[in-house]
């Protein structure tokens, strides 16, 4: 269970790094237009 919540935690301190990433990227699209 402990392995669980460990991958669980990864895969969401992952994904919330991802959508920034995708964020910043947007917020640089936006700007250059």
């Amino acid at each position: 269970c402990l392995a669980a919540i460990k991958a669980f935690s990864l895969a969401k301190s992952v994904s919330t790094r991802h959508s920034k990433s995708f964020f910043v990227q947007q917020k640089n699209n936006k700007a250059l237009e």
